[in-house]
């Protein structure tokens, strides 16, 4: 195969890839729009508490959320309105706060992380085909 054309190759194999991302994406953002309408939350409540496996600070949950930290803050304070989570100093430091969910929070975070099993996007993979995703996705996003 000539040099030019697998160049051209490339390219189209890039556009492809980038298209179907987007379309994986925006898949997943409906999925879990779903599931927030389901459960009366906004989508990025149900991204919050999708990610508070552990106590975390505000700036961690932004940066697993993708978004601002003010961003996060005014989630985190809506989940703390309706007893979710609380702040809790952090244990070594003291200008930071721990995220951390509330035993309701618990059973919101347990009906969340069903609910967003429920139809996944990724149930048409099986366990090891999501594993090589994962990895494949990791391996694009690890810094370099």
């Amino acid at each position: 195969m000539a040099k030019g054309s697998a160049a051209a190759g490339d390219v189209e194999i890039d556009r492809d890839v980038c298209k179907l991302v987007h379309q994986f994406v925006q898949r997943l953002d409906a999925h879990v729009r779903r599931v927030a309408d389901e459960l009366g939350m906004t989508a990025s409540q149900v991204v919050a508490l999708r990610e508070l496996s552990d106590p975390i600070t505000a700036r961690e949950l932004a940066a697993r959320m993708a978004c601002e930290a003010s961003n996060a803050t005014f989630v985190l304070d809506r989940l703390e309105g309706q007893d979710l989570i609380e702040r809790r100093p952090h244990p070594t430091d003291r200008r930071a706060k721990q995220i951390v969910l509330t035993p309701a929070g618990e059973r919101a975070r347990a009906g969340v992380l069903a609910r967003l099993e429920t139809h996944s996007p990724l149930a048409p993979l099986s366990g090891d085909q999501q594993e090589s995703f994962r990895d494949l996705l990791q391996a694009l996003l690890a810094d370099r």
